[in-house]
């Protein structure tokens, strides 16, 4: 019920934001050089590897890690960097990663490669074994300002309360807090 779910939204979703993506696609190559997309190595269902695509926020030569590990983050922000990330369009090319399998609307944010302490902390709870989310219970409830402890326990949690109806819930909290712009740190 939850692949077809994906697949019927995400096909519609594809068509109604099929504009606005080539817009921002548009926009972040006319305002920095290189690919419009980037092609991050994420950690997905029981910790294989697969390539999730964004829309580019960060220059080129930009370290592979997480966010808030870098010295500076805002030094590596493309002139429209931190409108995509505020405004979460950076995460639209996830459709993509939707259609195919490599994810669903809701799970567990998918943790990339080297996110070592994050993947292990899934791993002995058991959450290795959901389809990673474009959204999930420990974004609605924190985003990038949680710690990675807190957000393994939002993801368990998550993957004990699983349903259709808590997916929903936690799309339309998801919808609420991408427009308030709640819990984006850069």
């Amino acid at each position: 019920m939850k692949r077809l779910f994906d697949l019927l939204a995400g096909a519609c979703a594809g068509l109604v934001l099929l504009l606005p993506i080539a817009l921002v696609a548009l926009a972040v190559r006319l305002t920095s050089k290189g690919p419009a997309l980037y092609w991050s190595d994420r950690v997905g269902r029981n910790n294989t590897i697969f390539k999730m695509p964004k829309f580019r926020s960060m220059q080129i030569g930009t370290p592979a890690v997480a966010t808030h590990l870098l010295n500076n983050p805002d030094a590596y922000l493309t002139p429209i960097g931190s409108f995509l990330r505020k405004s979460s369009l950076d995460e639209l090319p996830q459709l993509w990663s939707i259609l195919v399998g490599d994810m669903s609307f809701v799970g567990p944010r998918p943790a990339l490669f080297n996110q070592h302490d994050l993947i292990e902390l899934r791993t002995r709870q058991g959450v290795q074994a959901l389809m990673p989310g474009l959204t999930g219970w420990a974004q609605v409830n924190g985003r990038d300002e949680l710690p990675i402890p807190d957000k393994v326990k939002l993801d368990v949690e998550y993957l004990h309360r699983q349903s259709l109806w808590f997916d929903i819930r936690i799309l339309w909290l998801t919808f609420v807090k991408v427009l308030r712009r709640d819990g984006v740190s850069h």
